[in-house]
């Protein structure tokens, strides 16, 4: 099994695909209830949505799935969001609140850092090694991490999620010009919603890689899943409604491409 697939491109732009995996080894499946093997808070056909919207792109694409660990998680453990309903390092719930795990069957404190060591660490090894390398080619880079969830999940937010939710750590994790053109960009999107820095401001990813002025560039786009597949099981991709999608994403791609530092 793979962890981690890598495509390499010569251009800034770098994509981070943390949440798309759905392996579960073994020793971990056996240990969850059927909530957790249902899998359903994967960002189901993020990778497909993405593929082929520009050239000369990297990315970076986890195998592994999150209830496993999630790769988007400060790995100390810290609540990116303290306060607010979330799911942690190695979640012990669903995005509904519902225990993922049979009663004492939860990891403990040395399983976690098995799985730190074994999942977590490889892929921000490789993820950093590209951005490094596109950085050497252009004296910059711009990491776009690539994210979708359910459009209404009462236990993490009230109400519907707007279509394009971007998160720059409130203005921190990439130059102002670059949060700008993503923004202007979605909000000429006719018949999606935008918000900035609302309920997703940027998971652990885009946090720590995002250092403008060190010529690191870190932008979050959480998609509404409404806006390219079927919100429940079995989760199908929809065609035509993303194709209409993609076009704006690939109008994103293209912009933060040619985007270059003042």
């Amino acid at each position: 099994m793979s962890l981690i697939e890598v495509v390499r491109g010569d251009g800034p732009l770098v994509l981070g695909l943390p949440h798309t995996g759905t392996d579960v080894p073994s020793d971990c499946l056996a240990r969850l209830k059927d909530t957790g093997r249902a899998l359903a808070d994967t960002d189901w056909h993020i990778d497909r949505l993405y593929t082929g919207l520009v050239e000369n792109v990297t990315s970076v694409r986890a195998t592994i799935h999150r209830y496993v660990i999630d790769v988007n998680r400060d790995p100390s453990g810290e609540s990116l969001y303290p306060g607010q309903n979330t799911t942690g390092l190695c979640p012990l719930t669903d995005f509904d609140g519902l225990p993922l795990y049979h009663a004492g069957q939860e990891p403990d404190a040395a399983e976690v850092a098995r799985r730190r060591e074994t999942y977590h660490a490889p892929y921000h090894a490789a993820l950093k090694a590209e951005l490094d390398r596109v950085k050497a080619i252009h004296g910059f880079a711009v990491l776009y991490d690539c994210h979708s969830i359910r459009s209404e999940i009462p236990f993490l937010f009230d109400g519907t999620l707007p279509d394009f939710n971007i998160g720059t750590n409130s203005g921190a994790s990439c130059a102002p010009s670059i949060e700008t053109v993503v923004v202007r960009t979605c909000k000429g999107a006719a018949g999606y919603s935008t918000i900035l820095n609302g309920r997703f401001k940027g998971g652990w990813t885009t946090r720590h890689y995002g250092r403008p002025t060190e010529g690191l560039h870190a932008i979050q786009m959480e998609l509404a899943q409404s806006t390219y597949m079927l919100e429940r099981a079995p989760w199908d991709y929809a065609e035509a409604t993303a194709a209409r999608t993609r076009t704006h994403l690939r109008s994103i791609l293209e912009t933060l491409s040619d985007w270059r530092p003042r």
